[in-house]
């Protein structure tokens, strides 16, 4: 059976869950994670909308609980179980629907604890088998059955499944599924599968609709985009051809074609995988922001080794200073690690260098969390927590003197935002972001939400920018403001 003919099946249990449900229900979905996990949501709510839900906040109050979630890190775990105890008497008071799916799902010793501790769960389905959603959720409510629908093979792509997506001007887009690198300390391989690449015409397809509908920017989502039909090419594996798009580059440039979108971004590229073509393609295209996320991870080469990146240090750094020449007004923002198994002292000021010496824009920091089934979890030198913190909060402290001194590169600026809404802290301001994500927050009509925006920034506050409409000089993309 073919995907088209797979999703066609859910369609038909989209009806019989709607011809069930002859009044609205209201269902809540917690997501943890990444971009990724949050564009699945948004297509587990695509699909609930079309069964006759209606999406809620108050858990209380819903008759069908969904949690997305992650395994990238420890915490996640504990915020599952935390509110999975919590649900228990909203189970037992109002007959409330729990389904949980998503990576963790992927991981036996996880769905083994939930079936002996939480035996009052109804759904388990994983991140190969979230088309299969509507199906699961029909059974449950005609037979009172509990359901496990979890494959531990590398799943297929779906095209063609409804989406609810959460905002109306920007929209993440899956170009691939899985991931081949098998990265020491990360369990996404063993989760999600291996690499899988979407049909060059159905994301093109995605992206001129998303712009009929009048989005402004878009997100290229992958575990490591830039890798879009590498093993497609490589294992002859056949594609259809459209518009001569076989690589991320000439996505790239395909994309940046398409009248509408206003701005481009991807998330996230690998090192090891950049190649001039990419770097080219971002240089060229006027749509692609500047602002290019490549994580580091770690600034040891030993450690770098050690968590198989497959670069050093020395490699990464010469790459930043190709892409600072080609690629004009370049900011770059990262990830970071601290505390993997056998870093020292030294390895871990080598990661300090070059945060010094990058000058990130905006640096996202972990502390290393060891994930069972990963080679990182049966490293010996496991560093003790209490050194985790000691370093963490010294690559926090260093990053935001960092980020310190790149904002002052921004006061007396005029920039291009996407204007977002009212501020979340402030219903009297809009907020925005720049090329390079920074949030700026200016006084303005709600009418210019939606607009391609200039404001000159006037103040830093570290962690967003302050603007200003200069009267009769700022221009949105269709109008000037007088």
């Amino acid at each position: 059976m073919d995907t088209k003919q797979e999703i066609d099946i859910q369609k038909e249990f989209m009806k019989k869950v709607k011809e069930l449900n002859n009044k609205i229900q209201k269902y809540a979905i917690f997501t943890m994670g990444c971009q990724l996990n949050e564009n699945d949501s948004e297509k587990i709510s695509g699909m609930l909308e079309e069964m006759n839900y209606e999406k809620i906040e108050d858990i209380k109050n819903a008759d069908l609980v969904i949690f997305n979630t992650c395994c990238v890190r420890e915490n996640a775990e504990d915020r599952l179980f935390g509110k999975l105890g919590e649900l228990k008497k909203i189970k037992e008071e109002k007959g409330t629907i729990i389904a949980i799916g998503g990576c963790m799902m992927q991981e036996k010793h996880i769905t083994d604890k939930i079936k002996e501790s939480y035996p009052f769960v109804d759904l388990l389905f994983g991140t190969h088998t979230l088309h299969k959603l509507p199906e699961d959720l029909y059974k449950i409510l005609n037979q009172k059955q509990k359901e496990e629908d979890i494959i531990d093979i590398d799943g297929k792509v779906y095209e063609g499944l409804p989406i609810k997506r959460d905002s109306n001007l920007k929209a993440s887009v899956t170009i691939m599924n899985g991931c081949n690198n098998f990265c020491s300390y990360c369990i996404v391989p063993y989760v999600r599968g291996r690499e899988r690449s979407r049909e060059p015409k159905d994301i093109i397809k995605e992206v001129e609709n998303l712009a009929k509908s009048g989005y402004k920017e878009i997100t290229l989502l992958g575990q490591n985009v830039n890798s879009y039909l590498r093993v497609e090419r490589e294992k002859n594996i056949p594609f259809e051809q459209y518009k001569g798009i076989n690589s991320f580059a000439t996505l790239l440039q395909e994309i940046n074609k398409i009248d509408g979108i206003e701005r481009i971004r991807f998330i996230s590229p690998h090192p090891k995988d950049f190649t001039d073509d990419v770097i080219d393609a971002i240089a060229k295209c006027e749509k692609v922001c500047k602002l290019v996320h490549l994580p580091l991870q770690a600034g040891s080469t030993k450690i770098l080794k050690d968590m198989n990146r497959k670069y050093t240090k020395e490699q990464y750094l010469k790459l930043v200073e190709k892409m600072k020449e080609k690629i004009p007004n370049l900011t770059i923002s990262t990830d970071i690690i601290v505390g993997f198994p056998g870093e020292t002292e030294e390895d871990f000021e080598d990661t300090l260098d070059v945060v010094r010496k990058v000058g990130y824009e905006q640096v996202y920091m972990f502390i290393y969390s060891r994930r069972i089934g990963t080679p990182g979890d049966k490293m010996e030198n496991q560093i003790p927590e209490e050194i985790k913190h000691i370093r963490f909060d010294k690559l926090k402290k260093l990053v935001e003197n960092k980020i310190y001194e790149n904002n002052q590169k921004y006061l007396g600026t005029t920039q291009t935002i996407l204007v977002e809404g009212k501020s979340k802290n402030n219903e009297n301001t809009l907020t925005g972001r720049t090329d390079s994500n920074k949030v700026v927050i200016f006084e303005g009509d709600n009418d210019l939400i939606g607009k391609m925006l200039k404001v000159e920034i006037v103040s830093e506050h570290m962690w967003y920018l302050k603007g200003e409409i200069k009267h009769g000089r700022i221009f949105t993309n269709d109008a000037k403001i007088s």
